[in-house]
């Protein structure tokens, strides 16, 4: 099976070099900031000092302002501009990676069911989670193809039960507030016909900058004056649990200011936050370390694969599975931080999962329909 990357590039349209001076200015500048050092990120990157230090004469000649500070044994850092343009990098990567690995994982299917030994794969439908991006790489490096699409939870179980996906990957809230948002996602769950997979367990908080310099200690901070939030879509897991934890705690969403302000991913949230034009957003734990920031838990919620029951013995499933519960896999998934892997790959049914459950009648799910 053939593994696809797409990546998005910056060009200088208006630049005699726009089409090669940034995907070459982007990494160096990302190693200065990590190095300290323009002769150590040269190092990094296999790159000569004179080479380093002639792209950024260029880069500066480009902008109108040098986008590093610094001199040859002293060190170096990014000014301002340069930081700027690291962070906006940094934003567009976290904004775009999940629908270019939607993309990436389309591309793949098609190439495989091109292929003479094509097997089929699976289809999978799913809120973004850093968990499953691990487990579609895991099963491409042992040659079983997955097939994921990055949406919304209502919109990933909405697909699923229209029948255009094999699985549909959603998140629910461990404790008080799972009855209230299952009850979002009732209407696609038969208990008699389908099973929930776990994946993980992970975290759920408030992202905040590094070393929390505003002093975000709970929910009802997010009200106060002086806080740019940013916000997940709506439709999505986190924008419905961010809705009932503010009902929860009696918080009117139009006192916190940057509510509308939205993006599609827990990285996007985290990137934006990390870049200071934020100073909080909901997301999981494994993004905020990611970036390097703080993080002020709120919920421990479970992530599952959705599945129809009939699919559960067939070849592909088996072999999915076994993955999943692999000591490599799990161990994989402990190292991006947050995650707790210990019942991937279980097989439970829903009403396990979710004591007192109860499906609405046949009526409501044809309105769902």
């Amino acid at each position: 099976m053939q593994k696809v990357l797409i990546k998005p590039v910056w060009v200088l349209r208006d630049h005699a070099e726009g089409d090669e001076l940034m995907p070459r200015l982007i990494p160096l500048l990302a190693a200065i900031h990590e190095n300290g050092s323009l002769i150590s990120a040269c190092g990094e990157l296999g790159h000569s000092y004179r080479h380093g230090w002639g792209l950024l004469q260029r880069a500066r000649q480009a902008f109108g302002a040098p986008l590093v500070i610094g001199s040859r044994g002293r060190g170096a850092k990014l000014t301002p501009l340069g930081e700027t343009l690291l962070w906006a990098d940094k934003r567009i990567a976290a904004r775009l990676s999940p629908l270019l690995e939607s993309v990436a994982s389309e591309l793949e299917a098609e190439l495989d069911r091109a292929s003479p030994e094509s097997r089929g794969g699976m289809r999978v439908h799913a809120s973004h989670a850093f968990a499953l991006t691990a487990l579609r790489d895991f099963l491409a490096r042992r040659h079983i193809p997955m097939e994921v699409s990055y949406e919304g939870s209502s919109e990933a179980l909405a697909s699923f039960h229209h029948a255009a996906c094999d699985a549909a990957g959603f998140h629910v809230p461990i404790g008080e507030l799972q009855q209230a948002v299952l009850a979002r996602y009732a209407k696609w769950l038969k208990p008699e016909s389908q099973v929930l997979v776990h994946v993980v367990e992970r975290r759920q908080g408030i992202i905040v900058a590094a070393h929390n310099p505003k002093g975000i200690a709970s929910l009802a901070d997010l009200a106060r004056p002086n806080l740019r939030f940013v916000n997940r879509q709506p439709g999505s897991g986190t924008r419905i649990l961010v809705d009932h934890l503010l009902e929860h705690e009696g918080i009117e969403a139009d006192r916190i200011h940057g509510f509308d302000r939205t993006e599609y991913t827990h990285a996007a949230v985290a990137a934006y936050i990390a870049s200071g034009m934020a100073d909080s957003g909901v997301g999981v734990e494994t993004a905020a370390r990611q970036f390097n920031l703080g993080f002020v838990p709120l919920v421990n919620e479970r992530y599952y694969l959705l599945l129809r029951r009939e699919a559960v013995e067939s070849a592909l499933m088996q072999r999915l599975l076994a993955a999943m519960r692999s000591r490599e896999f799990k161990a994989q998934l402990v190292r991006l931080q947050g995650l707790g892997a210990s019942n991937c790959g279980k097989i439970e049914e829903i009403e396990n999962a979710f004591p007192g459950f109860r499906a609405p009648p046949a009526r409501a799910r044809k309105k769902a329909a």
